[in-house]
């Protein structure tokens, strides 16, 4: 019975040692890209204030692609992908098609 508890208690010790150190790897970050690609604020903040100079509803619709990717299943930018021979992407899905716009601006 003591070497049944011992076990189980090692195991759970385990358990929450791997989650622990998984979900802090997970998070995300502002500063994941410091290193790797460090204009990258600047870039992307260049390119949507250009987009948004040349269509001013531009910046609500970037916004509401973010709110649609993030709404089911966290923001994973799925609504980004493409369809393929096999597989129906977000950006066509019923939902979104000829609804979603700002692709053009993220690509």
């Amino acid at each position: 019975m003591a070497s049944s508890c011992l076990t189980m208690i090692v195991a759970l010790w385990f358990l929450v040692l791997f989650m622990g150190s998984y979900s802090t790897r997970a998070q995300l970050s502002p500063d994941i890209y410091s290193k790797s690609c460090p204009q990258v604020f600047g870039t992307v903040r260049a390119v949507v204030e250009s987009a948004v100079d040349k269509e001013r509803r531009m910046g609500a619709s970037l916004l509401r692609l973010f709110f649609h990717d993030c709404f089911v299943n966290g923001c994973d930018g799925s609504i980004l992908l493409d369809d393929t021979s096999s597989f129906k992407g977000e950006k066509t899905a019923g939902p979104n098609l000829n609804s979603a716009r700002g692709f053009n601006v993220i690509d």
